[in-house]
């Protein structure tokens, strides 16, 4: 049952039917204490509405009830509001209305856009950049942020990064070559001597060469030569080339060193880091082979019949001493290098063999071999055969130094071979790969890693 109320507020009557529009319930209106004369044109003042629940009301609430502009309504108020409860179409956003949020990729702090690709030195705050080219479409990534020095690693549809180029420094040096055999026989030569590390001499006393200029990921390709093996009673071989080869480099080529001639010969020509001694001749004359302009010096020659020894083999940093002195020589001298943090003799040439008494020879300064000798007496660092002579020396290993030449009793030994080459290269830490072949000893020097390959292999930036 529901009282109808009529627009003076007086009760008109009573309705058993549906409730209409403007109408209350009867139990509702009781409850809340609320009258006739608290009711106006059919609807209940506002004021009187305290505590009805929303389900006892019914009917519809009149539009003028509601203001007619609502009140600002916060963000920080609207929380966990389901999706499934948003509906219709979302305005567009505009990025004047959007406070604290970038509204393009040019406007965030972590990535440039431009028209050029970065460069070593565009210095991002922190690696993870990200830099846009806007005119290729080509798209990077900061992976190393050293000042000066980044690494722009290419992500886009482009190819090759933008990466810190480093100089990498090098000491290449060829095989020595043999002593020559028989007797009296010319010392062998160093190996060629190459070198671009600080401001050192190069081979020849010529000076320093130029450090490559490379970037990550090349692989530089390096070869040991071997020293000359000596050849019994003939002319002694010549040490095989070392060097180092990279893409877009051009090939540092150390030659080896020329064989020592063997009695009564020249030292065979050819193209050598240093020059082979001749061979003692009786009432001739006989030649040293030549060096090669910045990497060594030339051999010893026999310029009369005036002694009984051979010529010496020519250094990196000296001529070898012909015969026909008439006292004790040495092969020519090698050069000092501190390129694996300490100063260190290399690429001496080899002793000649002597016959008379007091002409002992020995090997250049820088791993020379000490030349064969038939005198007991003399100061020989060499091994005996057992009689009254002392076998030729080779040159030490893998400084390319030179092979002593054989004297006389020693013709028949295979001793006095070229000593081996060697390649070092150094080159900063922090641009370190890691990446090696053919195990070269590693070593650190201040801020420098320091790479020795006594054998083939190669390094990869």
């Amino acid at each position: 049952m529901s009282i109808v109320v009529n627009g003076s507020g007086t009760i008109t009557g009573i309705s058993t039917g549906g409730l209409p529009d403007g109408s209350v319930d009867v139990d509702t209106l009781a409850a809340n204490s609320v009258t006739a004369a608290k009711i106006v044109d059919g609807t209940i003042v506002d004021a009187e509405v305290t505590s009805l629940a929303a389900s006892k009301l019914t009917g519809t609430i009149a539009d003028a009830r509601f203001p007619a502009t609502l009140p600002a309504a916060s963000a920080a108020n609207l929380t966990a509001i389901p999706a499934a409860n948003i509906t219709g179409t979302l305005p567009a956003i505009s990025g004047a209305n959007l406070t604290g949020i970038a509204a393009t990729v040019a406007a965030l702090t972590d990535a440039t856009v431009s028209s050029s690709d970065p460069v070593i030195a565009s210095n991002p705050s922190a690696v993870g950049h990200l830099w846009l080219n806007s005119s290729s479409g080509e798209a990077y990534i900061c992976t190393n942020a050293s000042t000066g020095a980044n690494v722009w690693t290419n992500i886009g549809p482009g190819t090759g990064n933008v990466v810190s180029e480093y100089n990498i420094s090098y000491l290449v040096i060829g095989g020595g070559g043999s002593g020559g055999g028989s007797y009296r026989a010319g010392g062998g030569g160093a190996g060629g001597y190459r070198n671009s590390y600080a401001s050192e001499t190069s081979g020849r006393n010529s000076s320093t060469e130029t450090p490559w200029t490379t970037n990550p990921g090349v692989v530089i390709t390096v070869t040991v030569g071997a020293g000359g093996a000596m050849s019994s009673g003939n002319n002694g071989p010549a040490g095989a080339s070392s060097s180092i080869a990279a893409s877009g480099q051009t090939t540092v080529t150390s030659y080896g060193g020329g064989g020592g001639g063997k009695y009564q010969n020249s030292a065979t020509a050819g193209t050598y880091g240093s020059g082979g001694g001749a061979g003692h001749g009786s009432n001739m004359t006989r030649s040293g082979s030549d060096g090669t302009a910045a990497q060594g010096f030339d051999g010893g020659d026999i310029p009369s019949n005036t002694n009984q020894q051979g010529g010496t083999g020519g250094g990196a940093g000296a001529n070898g001493v012909d015969g026909g002195t008439g006292s004790a020589t040495a092969g020519g001298v090698g050069l000092s290098s501190s390129i694996t943090g300490s100063a260190v003799f290399r690429a001496g040439g080899g002793g000649a063999g002597s016959y008379d008494s007091g002409e002992f020879s020995s090997g250049g300064n820088g791993g020379g071999g000490n030349g064969g000798s038939n005198d007991s007496g003399d100061p020989h660092s060499g091994v005996s055969d057992g009689a009254s002579y002392y076998y030729p020396v080779s040159g030490t290993a893998n400084t390319g130094g030179g092979g002593g030449g054989t004297s006389g009793g020693s013709n028949s030994t295979s001793r006095g071979s070229g000593g081996s080459g060697v390649v070092i290269l150094r080159l900063p830490t922090s641009s370190y790969s890691g990446t090696t072949s053919g195990s070269p000893t590693v070593t650190t020097d201040g801020a420098d890693k320091v790479l020795v390959f006594t054998g083939s292999g190669s390094y990869t930036t």
